[in-house]
C-alpha cells in the first residue's frame, strides 16, 4: 500500500498511483487545516492512472497537483466551480456577453475541455458549453483537473483536458455541515450537507441556495450613457441545488451508488458599457440528473465498473428591446427555450492479472437531444436535433521497474447524426455522414527518489464538432456545414513534482500543444463582420494554433503558524494559420500568491493576490492587465463553529475579462459555518 514520508504519500514499488496530469496547482494544506477539512471524496467518481488500485477513499498525494480540495474552496471562498478552478495554474477565467463564467485550460476554451461529475460527462448538448458559475461547490469534496495528458477513462472530447467534480461520501455514522452567509449586493446564501455511513450502506445529501441582487462596480469606473456605475445593471443571479446519493457496499470490493442532482437558476446579463448591445435575461437555467455508478469485483484480478446517466437541461432566454427590460424583441427572439437531454453510459473492465500491469478496456455510449422553441416568432420556430456518440478505449499501465512506469492509451470515437431539423431552414438542413476520430497517448513517469518525480507525456486528442458548430445559422449570418470534421491537438509535456525540503512542495512543467483543423469562423470578406445576405459566414476546419507554456508552483509550511504558496503560468499562443488573427481571452502571464497565517488555534488570516497580464478581446481590442487582492479573517469560538468575514478585490480594481463587461469592484462578505 502506501507509506507517508514528510507529509507526502508515496506508494510502494507496485503501488505507484500517478496523476492523470501532474501540474502546478494548490495542494493539500498544512496539518492544522487538513484536520478541519473533514470531507471525503466519492471514489467511484475519481479517475486515476494507476498500476494497482488506490485505497478506498483516497485521492493520492501525487494527484494533489491537479486537485482543488473542499478545504481550498472554503478557505479561499470559491462558491462556484469557475472561481475554484481559477486557483490552479494554467487556468484562465473568461466572462462574456451571455454572462457565462467559463474557463480555459492552457489557452483552450471551455468547449475543448471535458466537464464531468463523478466521471460522468456534463455539457449542453447543443454547443458543448457550460456556464460554470451555475455549478456551486457546496456539495463537492474535490475538483480534479487533468491537462493535456488525460486518461481515456474520461471518454471522448477531452482535447485539452478534463475537469471532474467529485462529490462527497460519508465515513461516519452521522456527519455534516451547515453555512449561512451575507455579502455586498444583497447577497445571501445558505447550504447544508449531511451524511451517514452504516457499513454496508451510506447516504449523502445536500442543499444550497445563493442569490444576489447585483454586484457593485469599482469606484474607478467612469459612468457613461450605457452604465451609470454603482450597482451593475442587470447583474442579478440566483442558484439553488439539491443533491442526494444512496450507496451500497456489500463487501470490501463492491460498491453501487445512485445519485440525484437538481439545480435551478436564473440570471440577468449585465449590459455592455460601450454600446447598445443585447438586453437578455434568463428566467430559468435548470439541470436535473440521475446517475448510477457501480464497481464489482470479478474474482481477485478483474473489476467491472458501470456508469449510467440521464441529464436534462432546460433554460429560456428573454431578449428585450432596451435596458428597461419591458418589451421583448420581435421576430422570434424571445423567449428562446431549450429543452435538451442526454442519456448514456460506460463500461470499464480492469485486469491486474499480469504482474506489475493494469489493463483497462472501456466502451462509451452517449445520446444527445436538442429541442429549441422560439415562441414569439410568427410562425413559431423549432429545432429538433439528435446525435449519437460511441467510443471504445484501451489503457495499459506497466511498472517497468520500481521507479519507472509507462502508461499507454488508445481510443476510437464515432459521431452519428440521427436527426437534424430546423423549421426555418430553407433549404432543409443536410443529414451528414458519420464522423470518426482516433486518439493515442503515452506517458513515462520516473521517480528520482521517494519524494521526487520526473515525467514526460504526449497525447493526440480530438474534439468532434458540436451541433452548434455544424448547424447554428445565427439568424442567417452563418450557413450550415454538415461535413465539419473533428479538430485535433497533439499535446507534449515534460514536468517535475517533488518535495524540495521538509513541508515544501514544488511543481514545474513545460508544455506545448499543436492544434490542426481548428473549428472557427470563416469570413467571405475578412474585413467585415458576419451579416445575413451580404457577408454570410461558415464554421470551418481552417485554424492551426500553437500553445507553448510554462507552469511553476511552490507551497511551503514555513512554520506551524505560516504557510506561503504561489503558482505562475506563462502562455504564448500563436495563430499559425493566420498570424494577424489574435488568440483571444488568454493572458500571457498569470501569477497567484497566497499567505495563510494561523496565530493561534482559533484564528486564521488569509490573503490571496492574483495578477493577470493583458489579453486580447478581439483582433483590435486589448484589455489591460490587473491585480486583485482578497482578504479574510476566520475565528473559531468552538471547534465546530467558524465565523469569517472578508473582502474580495480589496483594492477596488476596475478590470474586465471581456470588452464592455467590467468585473465586480470591492465586495465584502460574512459567513457562519457549523460542522458536525
Amino acid at each position: 500500500m502506501s507509506e507517508q514520508i514528510k507529509g507526502l504519500i508515496i506508494p510502494r514499488k507496485k503501488g505507484i498511483l500517478l496523476a492523470v496530469a501532474v501540474m502546478t496547482a494548490w495542494g493539500s494544506s498544512s496539518a492544522w487545516a487538513e484536520e478541519s477539512a473533514g470531507v471525503t471524496p466519492f471514489t467511484l467518481g475519481t479517475v486515476t492512472v494507476n498500476a494497482t488500485r488506490p485505497q478506498i477513499g483516497e485521492i493520492g498525494e501525487d494527484q494533489v497537483a491537479s486537485v482543488v480540495t473542499a478545504k481550498d474552496m472554503q478557505q479561499f471562498n470559491r462558491d462556484n466551480i469557475a472561481d475554484a478552478l481559477n486557483l490552479l495554474s494554467g487556468v484562465t477565467i473568461s466572462h462574456g456577453q451571455k454572462n457565462e463564467r467559463r474557463v480555459s485550460i492552457r489557452g483552450f476554451e471551455t468547449t475543448k475541455v471535458g466537464l464531468f461529475i463523478d466521471g460522468i460527462p456534463v455539457y449542453i448538448p447543443f454547443d458543448g458549453a457550460v456556464d460554470m458559475a451555475r455549478f456551486t461547490t457546496a456539495d463537492l469534496a474535490a475538483i480534479q483537473v487533468a491537462k493535456g495528458f488525460t486518461s481515456v477513462a474520461y471518454g471522448p472530447n477531452t482535447m485539452a483536458g478534463a475537469i471532474n467534480l467529485v462529490t462527497r461520501k460519508p465515513t461516519k455514522k452521522f456527519e455534516g455541515d451547515a453555512m449561512i452567509g451575507f455579502g455586498e449586493g444583497n447577497e445571501r446564501q445558505t447550504q447544508a450537507n449531511f451524511g451517514s455511513n452504516q457499513g454496508q450502506w451510506y447516504v449523502q445529501g445536500g442543499v444550497s441556495y445563493l442569490e444576489s441582487d447585483y454586484f457593485r462596480m469599482s469606484s474607478d469606473f467612469v459612468p457613461n450613457a450605457f452604465e451609470d456605475g454603482g450597482h451593475r445593471n442587470n447583474s442579478y443571479s440566483k442558484d439553488q441545488k439539491a443533491s442526494f446519493k444512496l450507496g451500497l457496499t456489500p463487501n470490501a470490493t463492491d460498491e453501487y451508488a445512485f445519485s440525484y442532482i437538481k439545480q435551478e437558476g436564473d440570471k440577468g446579463q449585465p449590459t455592455s458599457t460601450i454600446s447598445n448591445a443585447q438586453f437578455w435575461q434568463w428566467p430559468y437555467w435548470n439541470k436535473e440528473s440521475l446517475y448510477l455508478t457501480t464497481r464489482t469485483a470479478l474474482g481477485a484480478k478483474e473489476t467491472l465498473k458501470v456508469k449510467l446517466y440521464h441529464d436534462t437541461f432546460d433554460n429560456a432566454t428573454n431578449m428585450y428591446k432596451d435596458a428597461t427590460f419591458t418589451a421583448l424583441t420581435t421576430g422570434g427572439t424571445g423567449p428562446s427555450i431549450y429543452n435538451d437531454k442526454t442519456d448514456g453510459g460506460s463500461v470499464e473492465l480492469e485486469s491486474t492479472r499480469i504482474k506489475d500491469n493494469t489493463l483497462r478496456v472501456f466502451a462509451f455510449y452517449k445520446k444527445d437531444v436538442h429541442h429549441k422553441d422560439d415562441s414569439s416568432g410568427a410562425p413559431r420556430k423549432f429545432d429538433d436535433m439528435q446525435d449519437t456518440l460511441i467510443s471504445y478505449a484501451l489503457e495499459n499501465n506497466y511498472q517497468i521497474r520500481p521507479d519507472l512506469l509507462i502508461s499507454l492509451g488508445a481510443s476510437h470515437h464515432e459521431l452519428k447524426s440521427d436527426q437534424i431539423y430546423k423549421s426555418d431552414a430553407v433549404p432543409a438542413l443536410t443529414l451528414p455522414g458519420k464522423k470518426t476520430a482516433n486518439d493515442f497517448q503515452a506517458g513515462l513517469f520516473y521517480d528520482l527518489s521517494s519524494i521526487a518525480r520526473l515525467y514526460t507525456t504526449v497525447s493526440k486528442k480530438t474534439r468532434l464538432p458540436s451541433l452548434s458548430d455544424r448547424y447554428n445559422t445565427a439568424f442567417g449570418k452563418y450557413v450550415e456545414n454538415p461535413n465539419l470534421q473533428p479538430e485535433e491537438s497533439v499535446n507534449y509535456e515534460i514536468g517535475y513534482q517533488g518535495t524540495l525540503w521538509k513541508n515544501t512542495k514544488a511543481e514545474a512543467a513545460i508544455f506545448r500543444s499543436d492544434v490542426t483543423d481548428k473549428i472557427q469562423t470563416w469570413y467571405p470578406n475578412p474585413n467585415l463582420s458576419c451579416t445575413a445576405g451580404t457577408n454570410v459566414c461558415q464554421i470551418r476546419n481552417v485554424g492551426e494554433v500553437r500553445y507553448d507554456g510554462i507552469e511553476l508552483g511552490l507551497r511551503s509550511q514555513l512554520t506551524t503558524q505560516l504557510e506561503l504558496g504561489g503558482n505562475y503560468t506563462y502562455l504564448d499562443p500563436k495563430n499559425v494559420s493566420n498570424p494577424t488573427t489574435k488568440v483571444t481571452d488568454v493572458p500571457k502571464r498569470k501569477l497567484a500568491v497566497h499567505a495563510l497565517y494561523h496565530p493561534n488555534d482559533a484564528t486564521d488570516l488569509v490573503a490571496f493576490v492574483e495578477n493577470n497580464s493583458t489579453r486580447w478581446a478581439s483582433d483590435t481590442v486589448e484589455l489591460g492587465g490587473y491585480t486583485t487582492l482578497n482578504l479574510k479573517a476566520a475565528y473559531r469560538p468552538m471547534k465546530a463553529v467558524t465565523l469569517e468575514a472578508g473582502v474580495n478585490n480589496a483594492t477596488d480594481q476596475n478590470y474586465a475579462l471581456a470588452n464592455g463587461f467590467p468585473q465586480p469592484g470591492r465586495m465584502w462578505f460574512a459567513n457562519g459555518i457549523y460542522k458536525f
